[in-house]
């Protein structure tokens, strides 16, 4: 930790690059203005952004044209987007305080990019570290929900853990520094800010240097999570091969280390109860599906890495069009031709359909209980069940396979192949040539 001049409070300046650009997440309140103005006078190369939420309507508008008369006032470059967090939140199915969270570090990273910054440097005070220590707490978090808010994440730097709030005020009224006010501080309907008006308060009649106190536990407990993640790590270095680990030694590691050591294979956030289907897996057999993820036992390894698949939810085809499958990780497209292409069926991702003895419009689903059709050539039919054995599909990939559907029943399913009663020949008449795209891996798809 360091500190500069006189009346400056305390900024760990270790994690910013004296040589490379430094972009200042600027929200306009006293944190950000504390850490754009603090940084501006220890003669960093700064460039700031700001992202505009859309959730105050006039008072987000009145936050962007006040950061952007304080860049314009300290000569900072300053990088703005508009985002509509709501529609985020209603789409993704997730609260608007998350959406609002994504959004901003997305597009922070974007700026970063774009202005080639060696940091993102954030403004998160030690209240907002021992506040977020209390909402894990009540949680029920493990030793690493209770290292509180890590100082570097990536290129995102947290300089200001150490200092409080109450410093932050303190220094800019002490300049006569503005800042602007966010209205929904105050509302108890957000869990942070109920702990802020209540846990906090009460805990400060205990000691008043609580946030203090909770950054000096939250370093000691990151020492120990640390070391332990550590351990974690020379195990997997011994028994893991990258996408398999020994199933047996895995099952006899004390709890601290195979839950870490669980969490290292999967890449991922898990839970608890995640961590210990995984570990059930690994002792007895079987596999255990977890966000995005299954583990599955296969000899004497516990093999990670094979996506849980997604039900495919009913699409209208857009014909002509694409139509994209994120949960296949797919685009579909579709056009009326009337050339017999020569290049159909490849690996089952192309279809050509006679116009004519199609029902209705085209959609694509997932598998439904009972599925079954007449193969073209097969003659006879059979349940997609039995063709999704025969071609050696995965069950856990099954839902995610997309069926191709009319009024009448299935034309075809991605993989196995098309409906007989709709195949289309050498001949003349009306087609439809359907055609699926495989993302390219950058599309995450």
């Amino acid at each position: 930790m360091s500190t500069t001049s006189a009346g400056a409070t305390r900024m760990d300046t270790e994690l910013l690059p004296r040589d490379g650009l430094v972009l200042c997440a600027l929200s306009g309140g006293a944190d950000s203005v504390y850490l754009l103005t603090r940084l501006a006078e220890l003669g960093y190369d700064l460039a700031a952004a700001h992202l505009n939420h859309g959730l105050r309507g006039a008072e987000s508008d009145r936050d962007e044209a006040f950061v952007r008369a304080l860049c314009g006032q300290l000569g900072v470059r300053l990088v703005c987007e508009r985002a509509d967090v709501a529609a985020l939140a209603a789409r993704e199915h997730m609260g608007v305080e998350d959406a609002a969270r994504r959004a901003r570090y997305a597009f922070l990273e974007r700026a970063a990019d774009t202005l080639g910054a060696d940091v993102i440097a954030t403004a998160h005070t030690a209240d907002d570290n021992a506040e977020t220590v209390l909402l894990h707490l009540a949680r029920g978090a493990g030793l690493r929900g209770l290292c509180g808010i890590p100082p570097r994440r990536g290129r995102v730097v947290r300089p200001m853990l150490d200092v409080t709030r109450a410093e932050v005020e303190a220094y800019l009224r002490g300049r006569g520094a503005a800042w602007v006010e966010d209205s929904t501080n105050a509302s108890d309907s957000y869990a942070r800010n109920r702990v802020r008006h209540g846990a906090v308060p009460a805990l400060e009649t205990v000691n008043p240097d609580f946030a203090a106190a909770v950054g000096r536990m939250t370093d000691l407990v990151r020492r120990d999570e640390d070391f332990l993640t550590d351990l974690a790590r020379r195990f997997l270095a011994e028994h893991a091969d990258g996408r398999s680990v020994d199933a047996a030694a895995l099952a006899d590691q004390p709890w601290p280390v195979a839950s870490r050591a669980v969490r290292l294979m999967a890449g991922r956030e898990l839970s608890e109860s995640h961590v210990r289907a995984v570990l059930d897996a690994a002792a007895k057999g079987g596999a255990a599906d977890v966000p995005g993820l299954r583990a599955a036992r296969a000899g004497d390894r516990l093999v990670f890495g094979v996506a849980q698949s997604a039900l495919l939810p009913e699409r209208t085809l857009a014909v002509p069009g694409r139509t994209d499958l994120p949960e296949a990780g797919l685009t579909v497209t579709a056009e009326k031709v009337t050339d017999y292409p020569s290049v159909v069926h490849n690996s089952y991702n192309i279809f050509v359909f006679q116009c004519e003895n199609i029902y209705g419009s085209i959609t694509v689903t997932g598998r439904r209980p009972g599925d079954s059709f007449r193969p073209a050539g097969r003659g006879c039919t059979k349940k997609l069940k039995q063709l999704f054995l025969e071609r050696g599909v995965p069950v856990w990939e099954r839902d995610s396979v997309p069926v191709l559907r009319d009024e009448k029943g299935i034309l075809a399913v991605y993989g196995i192949g098309a409906a007989e009663r709709v195949c289309a020949g050498p001949g003349g008449g009306e087609r439809i040539k359907i055609e699926f795209l495989r993302h390219a891996p950058d599309e995450g798809g």
